[in-house]
């Protein structure tokens, strides 16, 4: 107890650390420290060291005795059927010692097991009764088939395991177990000692083919410690009110968070706002002060990467120069130099895109800039997947070819796949030059609208946009590629579709984009390399102190269970 109490700044800073916060908010981060804390109270609980031991208490043999003589009682009566007899609980399946009174029993001799009869299908939110299914207890049923106090647990699923005490009339799927006959038992104990220690008995093993399914038989011989019943009823008490601490902790550092996201994201939207440099210079400054409490999750830094490259593309990252030739040059050039690639046969004479409309500005934008679409100054195309059923399309391996989830890569040194000459020949498979920026129009999760480079030549598949850039300054590819990074929430609001929406070559063509003059564009990019190398060096920092701080979480549990 002492070290659950003593050890709170441990457990309230301790968090989950994730590879990649796009999208993810701090509040909604796993606090692994609480999260370890639940995990040690119930493994206290169970093994005897959350609450002290009554000599006076009657012993669990005595319990089991009682049980045993109920079941043979019910078997008689007919209200049960007699099981299998299970095997005998050997010396190397009792883990650790046991406090006096207490027994090592399993599952299925304390009590009775069945699953649901009905459907999932069969919940629907007009019911009067609960329905148990894998998933949630949100759907109802109309019916029911059972008025008693049981425990359920999910057989697969996202909740497979967890353990749920109910007790009134409710109905349940084919897939969730039900676990009753407490005439005796205490209920509330055996939910806690399953969910304390039944998930790990079962972890990395796999019940099924397609579904992993949890057997009877991995309930009916889970082993776990039975205390006397007076020393239960004590522990499920204690376990209560420590869970309802952490809950309470749990709440105070979800409030923390919420507070915290709104003030930075206050904070950075002043800087975006700003319309004079002298008040973003105010707004910078405020941040800058207070850098050290601002910038203190994942998440944060995050926002401050994205306003970072929202003010670059709003022309409020740097200072103008009047002297710089302005873009209206540069997109001249790019023309021209187009038009001399359509005539060479080097690439195809494309239609015209839509003029800009006052509404796609989102700006207004420093004077010497432009107003774009991508396709206008660059060439965009995709590939293919040439046909699996033909070897012959991907050996030889000869040629680099992408798919979208390789766009997660910041740059493309190697393909995971290869496609042979055959394959260009006889498909759309074209092959791209190293520079060329790659864009998944669709993909699971968070794929849809990464950006990634080539750093070698390569085709793609018909799920990616290669996106060639006619101007070959590394500069001006830089500032493209961080304007779709920037773009990458507005970019998939574009997509159409319906369970997995998606972009298209036409979507991607007609994106609108700010253009700086050239020389611009270079001190842009040279000002994002040097605050994104800031940012990523707090973020190192940030994790290695959570990993320190997770570190302690688990050695503190380990300390305290043995």
């Amino acid at each position: 107890m002492n070290t659950i109490i003593d050890k709170i700044d441990i457990w309230t800073t301790a968090q989950e650390l994730k590879t990649s916060n796009r999208g993810r908010s701090a509040s909604n981060q796993s606090l692994l420290g609480i999260k370890k804390l639940r995990e040690l109270i119930l493994e206290l609980a169970v093994s005897g060291k959350l609450v002290t031991q009554d000599p006076n208490d009657e012993p669990a043999s005595e319990l089991l005795k009682k049980i045993e003589a109920e079941k043979i009682k019910l078997i008689k009566e007919g209200k049960i059927k007699k099981q299998e007899v299970l095997s005998e609980i050997g010396d190397d399946e009792k883990t650790f010692e046991l406090p006096e009174g207490w027994e090592w029993v399993k599952l299925g001799n304390l009590v009775t097991i069945q699953t649901g009869k009905k459907d999932v299908n069969e919940g629907n939110e007009d019911g009067i009764y609960p329905f148990f299914s894998c998933a949630a207890v949100s759907l109802k049923s109309n019916n029911y088939s059972y008025d008693c106090e049981a425990l359920l647990l999910p057989g697969n699923g996202a909740n497979v395991g967890l353990v749920t005490y109910y007790n009134g009339k409710f109905e349940a799927y084919q897939r969730t177990y039900i676990l009753n006959d407490f005439k005796i038992l205490f209920p509330k104990y055996i939910e806690k000692s399953l969910n304390a220690r039944f998930l790990k008995s079962i972890e990395g093993k796999q019940f099924g083919s397609a579904i992993n399914y949890i057997k009877i038989g991995n309930l009916l011989n889970f082993i776990f410690p039975f205390p006397p019943l007076d020393e239960q009823h004590r522990i499920v008490a204690k376990v209560d009110e420590l869970m309802a601490l952490c809950d309470e902790l749990e709440n105070q550092q979800t409030n923390s968070n919420v507070s915290h996201e709104a003030l930075v994201a206050t904070l950075l939207s002043s800087l975006t706002d700003a319309e004079k440099s002298n008040s973003i210079d105010e707004s910078w400054q405020r941040i800058a002060n207070h850098f050290d409490i601002l910038f203190t999750t994942e998440h944060s830094i995050d926002q401050l990467k994205q306003t970072i490259l929202q003010l670059a593309v709003m022309g409020k990252l740097v200072s103008q120069n009047p002297e710089d030739e302005p873009a209206s040059e540069l997109l001249k050039k790019i023309a021209k130099e187009k038009a001399q690639l359509v005539k060479e046969g080097k690439i195809k004479k494309q239609a015209p895109l839509p003029e800009i409309t006052e509404d796609e500005k989102a700006f207004v934008f420093p004077k010497g800039w432009e107003v774009s679409r991508l396709g206008t100054f660059t060439i965009v195309g995709t590939g293919s997947t040439p046909s699996r059923d033909r070897s012959v399309y991907y050996d030889p391996q000869e040629y680099n070819w992408v798919t979208s989830g390789e766009t997660g890569q910041d740059f493309i040194f190697e393909t995971n796949e290869k496609v042979s000459a055959l394959a260009l020949k006889e498909t759309n498979v074209s092959i791209y030059p190293k520079g060329s920026l790659i864009i998944a129009m669709y993909g699971q999760g968070k794929t849809r609208g990464q950006i990634s480079e080539l750093m070698i030549d390569a085709g793609t598949n018909q799920a990616c946009a290669a996106v060639v850039l006619i101007n070959k300054e590394e500069a001006h590819r830089k500032y493209v590629k961080y304007f779709f990074k920037k773009a990458y929430e507005e970019l998939r609001s574009h997509s159409a579709g319906g369970a997995q929406p998606n972009l298209n070559l036409g979507k991607v063509a007609n994106t609108v984009i700010p253009i700086p003059p050239l020389a611009e564009q270079h001190r842009i990019v040279s000002k994002i390399d040097e605050l994104f190398a800031l940012c990523d060096g707090l973020k190192e920092r940030l994790i290695e102190a959570q990993t320190l701080q997770n570190q302690l979480a688990v050695a503190v549990v380990e300390q305290a269970i043995n």
